[in-house]
């Protein structure tokens, strides 16, 4: 009669014992990220903070919309990769770090040289826009060839997607002020065409 009554209990046991973890309320185990995976993740999180940062700077100098526009886009792209950053428990190098310093050297040189190319002129300005926006797609694409988890290629594609609407929005005014198409800096001709062939899209949240 015991055996009995305890029956149903084992059932149920046994039930709650068949469930996934994550259906079971525990956490669900973490993707192990290769070190290319995490070297790309981290260098993402300053690049986009380099891109934010040039275009503060250059519409504090110009005053020119896009840059005050894509500046808001690209604080949105480093909060994104923060949030991958840490939910893969990976150290942020942009930490406790000032508008135009950059822990990582590279970027660093890249930032100054870029202020200082932008500051010549509102369409050299735009111009150092295209560049960062054209590198960050090539960047990007290559992050994405090396990565293996889902999670980081929807934040990778959100990305490049919002790079190719930021790439449209300098080249038309480039070309709004100068009357001549945009030429392709980093990225080869036919490939920006086609970006700027196409509609703006819509990138998600």
């Amino acid at each position: 009669m015991f055996m009995k009554k305890l029956t149903p209990v084992l059932a149920a046991l046994m039930l709650v014992l068949s469930i996934p973890a994550e259906a079971a309320g525990r956490p669900q185990q973490l993707a192990t990220l290769s070190s290319l995976e995490k070297q790309d993740l981290t260098f993402m999180r300053e690049e986009e903070k380099l891109a934010r940062d040039v275009y503060l700077a250059l519409y504090e100098q110009w005053g020119l919309t896009p840059f005050s526009n894509i500046s808001s886009s690209e604080q949105r792209h480093m909060d994104a990769v923060l949030q991958l950053l840490r939910k893969y428990r990976l150290p942020d190098p942009a930490a406790n770090l000032v508008l135009g310093e950059f822990a990582n050297q590279e970027l660093q040189a890249l930032y100054n040289s870029l202020i200082e190319q932008g500051a010549r002129s509102d369409v050299d300005a735009l111009r150092v826009g295209g560049f960062i926006e054209e590198t960050d797609i090539l960047d990007l694409q290559d992050a994405l060839a090396r990565n293996d988890n889902t999670d980081i290629d929807t934040v990778y594609d959100r990305l490049q997607c919002g790079s190719r609407n930021h790439l449209r929005a300098f080249a038309g005014v480039l070309k709004a002020i100068t009357g001549q198409d945009y030429l392709a800096q980093a990225m080869a001709q036919q490939d920006v065409d086609d970006i700027l062939a196409a509609p703006r899209e819509r990138c998600g949240r």
